[in-house]
């Protein structure tokens, strides 16, 4: 029994780092209707910029991860502008290699300004606490908790704001918004730079436990696809309850099965629930 609470504990902080990255994705398929292959590098990207304000700066970690979230939406809302916008209307495979290469950019620039070996960000929660036989790292439960604290606040965010109401309308219809008044434009690349701040915040929560190097954009962008397509395309709901479900399977596989194969698990379980509904979760048949 403390195995099972003790994968569930895990698979609930992995959950949590899917779920609010996965959800930046989403929001990003529902304005812009295309994959953005590069979310994934600016996880990984971002993860450097709060290694450089906390090791190399000295900053304070939470200081560090505002001001990562702050450049990285500032770095998405261009990207937004000055790449995608000018690539609305014309063939969507268009916008997908412009992803693609701004992904390889970001790859590119880790690798230019930090190299190639693996950095690690110092644990600012370093103990650990032993709670009915489950050992809790108060990083872990950091994690767990500024998640659910950050994302019942975008979903307040979205659901009773003006703003968070253009954003969903925009997904909805984007012609019809604009006539509605909404300025498209800018609710296109604010959302565009929220889901980028969404991988600073999740990078650097998650950066004290887990090494950060040049792999771990591909990786965290397979999986937040994964969570994606299992709660289904542009559904705000299905990415949370996607990611969460994702990192319980990963790590009830990881405790019962084998650690060695544990980033399989996502691909199987996509595929077993695709099988059983091919829309995803929450999704809808296309009309």
């Amino acid at each position: 029994m403390e195995t099972f609470l003790q994968q569930c504990f895990n698979g609930i902080m992995l959950g949590s780092t899917y779920a609010l990255v996965a959800l930046g994705l989403t929001l990003v398929f529902g304005i812009l209707h295309i994959p953005n292959y590069a979310h994934g590098n600016s996880y990984m990207l971002s993860a450097y910029i709060s290694f450089t304000f906390i090791e190399l700066l000295g900053l304070n970690y939470w200081l560090s991860m505002l001001l990562s979230a702050i450049l990285l939406f500032v770095i998405g809302y261009l990207l937004e502008r000055l790449v995608f916008r000018p690539l609305q209307g014309t063939n969507v495979s268009n916008s997908i290699t412009a992803s693609i290469g701004i992904m390889m950019i970001f790859e590119a620039l880790v690798r230019l300004l930090w190299g190639t070996q693996g950095q690690r960000i110092t644990n600012p929660y370093p103990m650990d606490m032993e709670v009915f036989g489950i050992i809790m790292s108060e990083q872990r439960i950091v994690v767990i908790v500024a998640t659910l604290i950050l994302l019942a606040l975008l979903v307040l965010f979205i659901e009773k704001t003006i703003t968070g109401s253009s954003i969903n309308a925009v997904a909805q219809n984007r012609e019809g918004a604009a006539l509605m008044g909404i300025n498209v434009s800018r609710v296109t690349g604010a959302t565009f730079g929220l889901a980028m701040a969404l991988c600073a915040i999740g990078s650097t929560l998650v950066a004290p436990i887990f090494m950060i190097n040049n792999s771990i954009g591909s990786m965290i962008g397979l999986k937040c696809f994964v969570v994606v397509i299992i709660g289904g395309l542009g559904s705000i709901p299905g990415a949370l309850v996607g990611g969460y479900l994702l990192g319980l399977v990963e790590a009830m596989g990881a405790g019962y099965l084998s650690a060695t194969y544990k980033d399989v698990y996502a691909f199987a379980l996509l595929i077993i629930l695709l099988a059983i509904k091919p829309t995803g979760l929450f999704g809808k048949v296309a009309r």
